[in-house]
């Protein structure tokens, strides 16, 4: 498969052209990257070992493994070898690209809810999340109640710091927000002292730590803010896809190779760096892949 890389810019003008929440019109994906020989993915420059870029175009991550796999069970379908080309999207523009069909399957770190999927779909879940809070370790921050006239940074587009001010511990805790454009943006607002504190996925904050300059100059801390499913987003109303997706992602769950693929990333040494994010798979995750399902994080704060 070849690969590509789309300019950003381009990815901000196409989400101009639909407004968030729009109707979408019903897409065949399998007949569309067939007639066109080219299928494009959706990726994050800075989405911890879901996906990052490696620069000069190139991207890797446990999601971005995933959806090559996908990719190559398309291939099979369309009966053709397919040009694969990777976009960087962002937070605020990733849902609606993969709406309008610029993007056929978005490889990133999105949480699958109830809103979302009103305007989009998503494959089985494939990782589930603990979002959590980043410092400097020198800070004396360790919990909520402690970022009481604090800088909070998060990252435009996301859920975090709406979680963190819903938390029964942030009762009364008055704090500032400041937003990152990326979650790199976010790191370095923490890094520069701009914040202090980052709100978000704890396996983002874990993997912009492993990847600083001193990773033991920060740590997570404090209550587990929310537990929410991550999932691979294909365009709504493509029933065949979402078939085709959902029974490569089970057969890598049966086959044992999701967990290897997932230490992979989480586990073991990963690129540019040879850092490791040292995150096991926890049990929420492996309870995902017990019985692969794709609902919304709604249903995993049911009681």
């Amino acid at each position: 498969m070849k690969k590509h890389l789309f300019a950003v810019a381009a990815a901000t003008v196409a989400a101009a052209m639909i407004p968030f929440g729009a109707q979408a019109q019903a897409v065949d994906t399998i007949a569309k990257v067939k007639a066109s020989g080219v299928v494009t993915m959706g990726v994050r420059d800075s989405s911890g070992a879901l996906s990052y870029t490696l620069g000069d175009g190139k991207y890797a991550g446990y999601h971005v493994e995933i959806c090559q796999r996908i990719i190559g069970s398309l291939e099979k379908a369309a009966g053709k070898k397919l040009e694969t080309k990777y976009l960087a999207v962002t937070s605020q523009n990733r849902i609606p690209l993969v709406q309008n069909g610029t993007v056929d399957i978005e490889c990133g770190s999105t949480t699958n809810n109830a809103t979302r999927q009103k305007d989009v779909s998503f494959v089985v879940t494939t990782y589930v999340e603990e979002v959590r809070i980043a410092v400097k370790a020198n800070s004396g921050i360790t919990s909520i109640n402690q970022l009481k006239d604090k800088n909070v940074a998060t990252t435009t587009g996301t859920t975090s710091v709406q979680l963190l001010r819903k938390h029964e511990r942030a009762n009364g805790v008055d704090f500032k927000e400041v937003f990152g454009k990326d979650h790199a943006d976010s790191f370095l607002l923490l890094e520069s002292g701009r914040a202090d504190a980052f709100v978000m996925d704890g396996q983002i904050l874990a993997g912009n730590i492993a990847t600083s300059k001193a990773p033991a100059d920060y740590k997570i801390v404090g209550e587990v803010l929310n537990v929410e499913p991550i999932a691979i987003m294909i365009h709504k109303d493509d029933p065949a896809f979402k078939t085709l997706a959902d029974d490569t992602v089970k057969a890598l769950i049966k086959s044992g190779d999701m967990a290897k693929i997932y230490d992979k990333w989480f586990v073991q040494a990963i690129p540019p760096k040879n850092t490791k994010v040292g995150l096991p798979a926890s049990d929420a995750t492996r309870a995902a892949w017990a019985t692969p399902n794709d609902k919304p994080a709604e249903e995993y704060a049911k009681k």
